[in-house]
């Protein structure tokens, strides 16, 4: 009779793998044996901390003792004997004078002071001012522009009439034409004032300003219904001969 073997049972079958089991248990016995240590027992000591016992304190019993208040002072002592002593020596009392002066006050009356009021004079020019000064002569003349050219034409005049042109060869100018610029104003009355002069000599401005003097009165201009003073300024041009 034939016997037949199960192949299961075969040990040889997984016989390496047995093999690298039993390596890898050897393996970690004998790492575990050489890393073990041992330690003395007197050499460990277990510290323990008991909180309870340190958190309770027994606080010290103090005793205040009473100070007792100092003592009052004692009473001054009383004066033995008061004696009563009379003034034997009558002392005058001295009057001081003063030696301020009464000054009599008289009481002065104060007059009524009466303000005047002054007005205020305005300057307009004499390009722009609505009713022009009229020189002596132009009454009759219609218009603002034809009025001007009138006072214009009067005053040319009367300085050729008045100035002095043989001054400049006294004078010792050169020849040629000599010029002189004049101001005046005609104030809110008629009248001539402020006159200026610029020119070649101080001796023709002095001219320049006696000329002027003696233009006549004239009718003040006037702006918006009132009189005002009204600036004029003209030339005046003359040529002087060898």
């Amino acid at each position: 009779m034939e016997l037949k073997k199960n192949p299961k049972s075969d040990v040889s079958r997984n016989s390496s793998l047995y093999f690298a089991v039993g390596l890898l248990l050897m393996l970690g016995i004998t790492y575990m044996a050489i890393n073990y240590k041992t330690y003395d027992k007197s050499d460990i000591v277990v510290d323990s901390l008991n909180l309870d016992d340190e958190l309770i304190e027994e606080a010290p019993v103090t005793e205040q003792i009473a100070t007792p208040p100092p003592p009052p002072p004692p009473p001054p002592a009383a004066p033995e004997v008061i004696e009563v002593v009379e003034d034997e020596v009558e002392v005058e009392e001295t009057v001081i004078e003063s030696t301020e002066t009464e000054m009599e006050t008289e009481i002065v009356e104060i007059e009524e002071v009466e303000v005047v009021e002054v007005e205020e004079e305005v300057e307009v020019p004499f390009n722009v001012i609505e009713n022009v000064a009229v020189f002596p002569g132009c009454e009759k003349k219609k218009g603002n522009a034809a009025k001007k050219a009138c006072m214009n034409e009067k005053v040319n005049k009367f300085i050729g009439k008045k100035f002095n042109t043989d001054l400049a060869s006294d004078l010792g100018l050169p020849p040629g034409k000599k010029r002189i610029f004049v101001q005046f104003k005609v104030d809110k009355s008629g009248n001539i004032s402020s006159i200026v002069a610029r020119g070649p000599h101080p001796g023709l401005e002095k001219e320049a300003k006696r000329v002027i003097s003696q233009l006549p009165k004239m009718k003040p201009g006037k702006q918006r219904g009132k009189a005002v003073v009204m600036p004029f300024s003209i030339p005046i041009v003359f040529q002087v001969q060898d």
